[in-house]
């Protein structure tokens, strides 16, 4: 009768795992609605909305920062510097988890101005997240 029971409670205890195991794709659109619902709560310097938009099929999240900078040279040269700092403390603090990374999840990291037009871009993948990390 133990024995049973010790099947029985086996059985179940490995279908919930089974269930609760979560693969690359549903980790991806997770936190895509995670990312976008505490967006507002976001704080980063001169940027006034952010957000992310998931790419399933191609194992891809783009991030964008929108700021209120004008397009030119001085804050382009500033962005090369801020953004890449920006995106390893997010890294640091979990808010771009390393995991997803590591899984073949792909970031592309938008630094957009005042018009949308890109001050800065930053891909964070397994090639790149060693070398972002050790700046």
């Amino acid at each position: 009768m133990i024995k049973k029971i010790t099947q029985v409670l086996f059985t179940v205890a490995i279908v919930l795992l089974l269930v609760s195991c979560k693969n690359t794709k549903q980790k991806l659109q997770e936190y895509v609605n995670t990312y976008n619902s505490t967006a507002a709560t976001f704080k980063g310097e001169h940027v006034t909305l952010t957000t992310a938009r998931g790419y399933i099929n191609d194992n891809k999240v783009e991030l964008r920062f929108e700021t209120n900078l004008p397009e030119n040279d001085s804050n382009k040269a500033a962005a090369s510097i801020s953004f890449p700092k920006l995106l390893k403390d997010m890294i640091n603090k979990n808010q771009i988890p390393k995991e997803l990374i590591k899984e073949g999840v792909q970031f592309d990291a938008y630094f957009l101005a005042n018009d949308n037009t890109v001050l800065n871009k930053e891909v964070l993948n397994n090639e790149t997240l060693d070398v972002l990390l050790k700046e």
